[in-house]
C-alpha cells in the first residue's frame, strides 16, 4: 500500500527550510534541484532559476518529506490546513525533535502527556509548517 508523502510549497526559501529540517530531524537531504539545474531552465524566467524545483529529504526509518518553491505563475498562500506528525519511540527523541523544530518558531502546545502518547506537543516552525510531535505512543 502506498504511504502518503507530504510535498510542501515554499515562497523562495525551500532550500533554507529543507536544510533546517535535515538538521532538526537528523535526516539526509537526497535531492535539492534548482529550476536552473533542471531540463526546464530555458523555459523559465531568469529570476526563478535559483528556486527549488524539487527537494527530497529522507527521514530516519525511510520516510520522506518533499518540497519545492511555489512556481512564479502561482500565488503563494502559505501552508495551511495540515500538520505534519512525527511519532518517536521515546520521549527523549520526541523532545529533541520538538526543540529543534521549535527553534525560531512558535510553540502552540508545549510537550506534555496525553491519552494517546506519553508526550506530545504542537508547534509552527520558522518556515510556517505546523508540526505535531509524539513520543511513546499509547494504544487507544
Amino acid at each position: 500500500m502506498p504511504h502518503p508523502i507530504a510535498y510542501l510549497a515554499f515562497n523562495g526559501n525551500c532550500a533554507d527550510a529543507m536544510r533546517f529540517y535535515e538538521t532538526a530531524l537528523e535526516s539526509k537531504l537526497q535531492t535539492l534541484l534548482t529550476t536552473g539545474e533542471s531540463p526546464m531552465a530555458a523555459m523559465c524566467p531568469p529570476d526563478t532559476l535559483n528556486n527549488i524545483l524539487h527537494a527530497c529529504l529522507v527521514l530516519p526509518g525511510g520516510g520522506m518529506l518533499m518540497a519545492g518553491d511555489c512556481p512564479a505563475s502561482m500565488p503563494y498562500e502559505g501552508i495551511k490546513g495540515v500538520s505534519l506528525t512525527l511519532n518517536y519511540d521515546t520521549i527523549a527523541e520526541a523532545e529533541r525533535a520538538f526543540a529543534a523544530l521549535a527553534e525560531g518558531g512558535k510553540v502552540t502546545m508545549p510537550m506534555q502527556p496525553a491519552f494517546w502518547s506519553k508526550a506530545w506537543g504542537m508547534l509552527v516552525d520558522k518556515f510556517g509548517t505546523s508540526w505535531i510531535v509524539n513520543g511513546e505512543l499509547i494504544p487507544i
